[in-house]
């Protein structure tokens, strides 16, 4: 039996492109809002994470576990891990200039992810159909080619801007 999870693009899904005006591949992609959890510099205890564009479709985050993103002792949440992911596979549409919200993250955890620990993620986007935007990524301990600690998939929706203002 084959299952098709809903984080995966169906077959007539195709890779958007690239917008002209996206940042180029080695520039930090900037915060949403400088106060938000998961990419805002000025939030005291939040992620913090350090994004960087990528090739085509893709982008590198890092995202460093302090003493404030733990669950069990000396390990992270694993929800704070979801919201990493959230952020890393959200910043994707900055590469294509299209603002769009989560619909559906889901997150496999492989390995413990300790306090004191960089985790490295490789993100991209696999497809798009109308205002669906699918995309996935791995997160790898304290490496870019070090043991993997977590996958992640999510469904975007793209939205207007003033959806944003409204809400």
């Amino acid at each position: 039996v084959t299952v098709r999870r809903r984080t995966d693009p169906p077959a007539h899904a195709v890779p958007p492109v690239r917008h002209l005006d996206a940042p180029p591949p080695g520039a930090p992609l900037g915060s949403h809002y400088r106060r938000c959890f998961g990419c805002g510099p000025e939030h005291p205890t939040g992620l913090h994470l350090q994004v960087v564009a990528g090739e085509g479709l893709t982008l590198r985050a890092l995202f460093s576990v302090t003493e404030h993103h733990q669950g069990a002792p000396g390990l992270a949440h694993g929800g704070l891990l979801s919201t990493a992911f959230d952020e890393s596979l959200g910043a994707l549409n900055w590469l294509t200039r299209t603002p769009a919200v989560t619909a559906r993250l889901e997150t496999d955890f492989r390995r413990p992810v300790q306090v004191g620990t960089t985790l490295h993620i490789d993100a991209a986007i696999t497809g798009v159909q109308g205002r669906k935007v699918w995309t996935a990524a791995v997160g790898r301990l304290d490496a870019w080619d070090g043991p993997v600690a977590v996958n992640a998939a999510a469904l975007f929706l793209a939205v207007d801007l003033e959806h944003f203002r409204q809400h």
